[in-house]
This record gives structure tokens, C-alpha cells and sequence, in this order.
């Protein structure tokens, strides 16, 4: 076989792996755009080396290599993702630019129709909407702690067990 068409079929590889990269939203996909461009670099490798005929197989060396990296770049990458979508419930790379909170506005964010400055801190919500623990959401009511005696009131006057946020 010549070595014409390996090298065909890997370029074409590439090629859709980079489209991939470039073109998609979503960072699994990217991933895998990632992968299937450093598979067609292990083809490559392959190629010339069985076409050189080397006697180390320095090509197939190299390519257990990058399989070892691509493994381990895989795993770091899905636990990233992972991570990501834990906090901000999305895997879409448009809306993970910001390294900032969700909902968070940076120094040099350009202030919109609805921004309410002066008026103090807005509520912390989340995706769903709902204020998140901790956040200054307004209408705050007693949180009630599992296991602690709702009894008398305490030496300063608040129920035991209650904590307001």
C-alpha cells in the first residue's frame, strides 16, 4: 500500500477535527473533535513509519505515546466538564466564557436597560430562578435546623433551632 492514502484519510481526519473545534458549542463535542485530531496524527505516525521501514519503530513509539496522553487528557477534561456542569448546569461553551458566578457582572461589563445600581445588592438566583442559600433575597423567613430543640426560647429571645439568613 502506498502512503498516499493514509495520509489522505488522516488530513481528512484532521480536518473534521478541527471543523469540530472551531464549529461546535457543546465541550464534549470539542473533546472528541480534540481526539479524532490527535488520531489522525497517531495514523500519520503509523504511516511513515511502516513506510520508512524503521527499524526502532520510532512512529509506533511515539504514537503509544500520544494514545497514553490522549487518555489522560480525556479523563482531566471530562472531570473539567463535569465540574462545570455541577455549577453552572450547562456544557455550552458560549455561556462558559465568563470565569465569573453566573448571573455575576465583571468591571468591565457594560451595564444594561435593567441594571439597578444604587439600589443595593440584587438576589443571588440560580438557573431555576429561586435564591440560593446565603444569597440577599428579600422576603427572608426562619430556616428551621433539623434535630435542635424547638423548645422555650433561648437567653436572647429567639427560638432554638431557628436561624434567619
Amino acid at each position: 500500500m502506498h502512503v498516499v492514502y493514509p495520509a489522505v484519510v488522516s488530513a481528512l481526519l484532521f480536518s473534521i477535527g478541527v471543523y469540530g473545534v472551531l464549529a461546535r458549542r457543546n465541550t464534549i463535542l470539542v473533546l472528541m473533535s480534540v481526539e479524532l485530531m490527535l488520531n489522525a496524527v497517531n495514523l500519520n505516525l503509523v504511516a511513515f513509519d511502516v513506510w520508512l521501514r524503521d527499524r526502532l519503530h520510532g512512529g509506533q513509539v511515539l504514537t503509544l505515546f500520544v494514545i497514553v496522553i490522549a487518555a489522560a487528557e480525556v479523563g482531566l477534561g471530562l472531570a473539567i466538564i463535569l465540574a462545570l456542569y455541577r455549577n453552572r448546569r450547562t456544557v455550552d461553551l458560549d455561556r462558559l466564557r465568563a470565569l465569573a458566578e453566573p448571573g455575576a457582572s465583571g468591571p468591565g461589563d457594560a451595564s444594561g436597560p435593567d441594571d439597578d445600581s444604587g439600589d443595593g445588592p440584587a438576589p443571588d438566583t440560580s438557573s431555576a430562578g429561586a435564591p440560593r442559600p446565603g444569597s440577599l433575597a428579600s422576603g427572608t423567613s426562619p430556616v428551621t435546623v433539623p434535630g435542635a430543640d424547638a423548645g422555650a426560647p433561648g437567653r436572647d429571645g429567639t427560638t432554638p433551632g431557628t436561624v434567619t439568613p
